[in-house]
């Protein structure tokens, strides 16, 4: 069932000074000659809290795409380190390279060096004929020999030089082949930096839209708030004196004592509400208290149905309807004064779940309405 509210004021000694600022800061200054109450209000009140509702609605779908943007961001920025790693290794491995490369290419100068110096001793070599060769040495064996080592020589150091430029071939080409992947790397992670800050600048526009409609949604409630308490200042005017007391009017002490609206009562109401209290009365002095009336203003519509007599003359033990607002306001008839007075007893008055006692003029409960249901 829908909770059950009430349109009450608040203590004047409490709320009077601030409550006149606040109407005068919001045009809604009460005139002397036409009573204000409670319900001139309601329906401002409800539209700032839709409005409000709707604020926050909005501030809750940016929040939504600002967490969507976050998570891009956060991919990117770790797709960005991957990247970043991969080029640091690569930077790494380029720099080695380049060390190999170096001691490569002072390896075949080496070589060169070497080959030239054994060219030369072979060039003073041929410069004896063979005849003259072949008589300076021991034997044919002697003769064949020299000649077998020049050509080994020779051929060693050919495959030397060309062992090691081969070998410096594959570095230039490894090193090309690193370099290729370190520059699309670097490329990859300057368009994922560009991204990340796309993502970024959308993630902080999209935070300002959604602290601006928090903003908003925080301006509708307070001046619901101050609605309320302008809402509270004009109820004083004609409720008269109100004089609350804790957990009275014989309620029981578990609902009493419980949060206002922590659970429902015997009758489908909740607990400290106007209509629990009046609930309550009823079955207290041994009449029948129909299960799920709903709110105030729908008690007397539901009377009705159960053939329940409802009209404008009150009684001791009604149950007094003031059809104020949204969901209007119950009190339970203590007595009728001979002036047409009621003394009546009531829950929730000022929205705090107190019990309160009061004495309401003929005139006043006339000119706001009143319907009293005869249990």
């Amino acid at each position: 069932m829908k909770k059950i509210k009430t349109i009450k004021p608040f203590h004047a000694g409490h709320l009077l000074k601030s409550a006149i600022l606040i109407i005068a800061a919001i045009a809604l200054a009460v005139s002397p000659l036409q009573r204000t109450y409670a319900d001139s209000y309601d329906d401002q009140i409800r539209a700032l809290q839709q409005q409000a509702a709707e604020f926050q609605g909005q501030a809750a779908n940016f929040r939504q795409q600002a967490d969507t943007y976050q998570n891009q961001v956060n991919i990117l920025n770790a797709e960005k380190s991957r990247l970043q790693a991969q080029i640091d290794l690569n930077t790494a491995k380029i720099q080695q390279l380049n060390l190999q490369i170096a001691d490569t290419e002072k390896k075949i100068a080496d070589q060169k060096t070497l080959l030239g110096n054994n060219l030369v001793s072979l060039y003073l070599d041929n410069s004896v004929s063979p005849l003259e060769l072949l008589a300076s040495s021991k034997s044919i064996s002697d003769y064949i020999d020299k000649q077998e080592y020049r050509d080994t020589i020779r051929s060693k150091l050919q495959d030397s030089i060309a062992a090691v430029k081969k070998l410096k071939e594959d570095l230039d080409k490894d090193k090309k082949a690193t370099q290729s992947a370190l520059d699309d790397q670097k490329t990859q992670r300057d368009e994922l930096a560009t991204k990340e800050a796309e993502q970024a600048t959308l993630l902080a526009q999209t935070q300002g839209q959604e602290a601006a409609y928090e903003n908003l949604a925080k301006q509708k409630n307070s001046q619901a708030a101050d609605l309320r308490a302008a809402q509270a200042l004009a109820n004083l005017k004609w409720g008269g004196m109100v004089n609350y007391q804790p957990a009275g009017g014989g309620y029981p002490a578990a609902w009493a004592n419980a949060p206002l609206d922590a659970y429902t009562d015997d009758w489908g109401m909740y607990t400290r509400e106007c209509v629990s209290f009046a609930a309550f009365k009823v079955a207290a002095s041994g009449r029948s208290m129909p299960y799920g009336f709903g709110n105030a203003i729908q008690w007397p519509g539901a009377a009705r149905g159960r053939d329940i007599p409802v009209d404008s003359s009150p009684k001791a033990g009604d149950v007094a309807i003031w059809p104020v607002g949204y969901y209007g306001h119950a009190m339970y008839v203590y007595s009728v004064g001979g002036d047409g007075s009621l003394f009546i007893g009531e829950y929730n008055y000022d929205w705090t779940g107190r019990y309160s006692e009061r004495v309401i003029t003929q005139s006043t409960w006339r000119a706001q309405g009143f319907q009293f249901i005869h249990f």
